[in-house]
């Protein structure tokens, strides 16, 4: 039998730590807009850190998948970008300390790592942990994103109810993490915020916004969120500069918008994930808003 704690090294100066937020986010799985890959790097650049955990990525990654980039120069190899998963010790705005633990997800020994990260949230006594992310849906950037949350227990969400019915989804180690600590009984909640299907693979800063709103209003702790929201009002100007230039989006856009306020009024359908009436598929919306910028290029 492995020992789980082989795949970690704590740090040697370790916090005092009060029933601290775990708050966490793999990349490599379902993100769209960068939902989760935003908010952890925006908070990682606006607050003090300091690494206190680090995870063996030798064990855990597959790097023939995911090669690390290196730099040759002239005659010889000077550089390398070495992947790393690490828990960070932060302080919000107001001083509370809270962890951040982020990097590539596991490619092999998903079990293990759940155990190594279970004996590393007891040693530095986890209250509670939490990870966001965005998924792609049928929603106008227009219109207020939307937010689906899931947690080990239902005492532990709030807010609007689910959309979703019984559905079967690849698996990701973020939530088979939260599928065995449940079953262990830690408190473990999830927030997957519904971006624009058009804008899954662009960065979408308001979707980052979104996230650490949500994180905020069920943990208490405070980002500071200003240049964050600057740059979702920036996107979302160029976005609308695009729209306006273009009928045939902005037609795509209208139906869309259509589409969310009769949802948002009680319409009866089941979710916003899959829609019965003929609308542009996420594709079709992204390559028309790439020959819009193509074209803007050329003149």
């Amino acid at each position: 039998m492995f020992d789980p704690t082989d795949l970690y090294k704590l740090a040697e100066d370790l916090p005092e730590l009060t029933d601290p937020v775990l708050l966490y986010h793999f990349d490599g799985f379902v993100d769209a807009g960068a939902a989760g890959r935003l908010a952890v790097r925006h908070v990682l650049d606006e607050l003090e850190h300091r690494v206190v955990a680090t995870f063996d990525v030798d064990r855990l990654l597959d790097y023939r998948s995911r090669r690390p980039i290196m730099v040759f120069d002239t005659d010889r190899w000077v550089e390398v970008e070495t992947p790393e998963l690490v828990v960070h010790y932060v302080k919000d705005v107001t001083g509370t300390p809270f962890l951040l633990m982020s990097g590539p997800e596991p490619d092999r020994e998903w079990e293990l790592f759940i155990r190594a990260v279970a004996s590393l949230t007891e040693r530095l006594g986890v209250s509670k942990l939490v990870t966001v992310h965005g998924i792609p849906m049928a929603v106008p950037h227009t219109r207020p994103l939307g937010i689906t949350m899931h947690a080990t227990r239902p005492e532990l969400m709030t807010g609007q109810p689910s959309t979703f019915g019984r559905v079967q989804v690849p698996g990701s180690v973020t939530a088979l993490m939260e599928f065995r600590l449940g079953a262990e009984g830690r408190d473990a909640i999830g927030f997957a915020v519904h971006v624009p299907h058009y804008l899954s693979q662009a960065e979408y800063p308001t979707s980052a916004v979104t996230a650490l709103e949500a994180v905020t209003r069920n943990t208490g702790l405070v980002f500071p969120l200003d240049a964050l929201r600057e740059a979702a009002r920036r996107t979302n100007v160029e976005i609308q500069e695009q729209i306006n230039a273009s009928a045939e989006l902005s037609g795509a856009i209208s139906g869309l918008e259509q589409q969310y306020d009769a949802f948002a009024g009680g319409a009866e359908r089941e979710n916003l994930i899959a829609e019965s009436t003929p609308m542009p598929t996420g594709d079709e919306l992204a390559a028309q808003f790439e020959r819009f910028l193509a074209e803007r290029d050329d003149d």
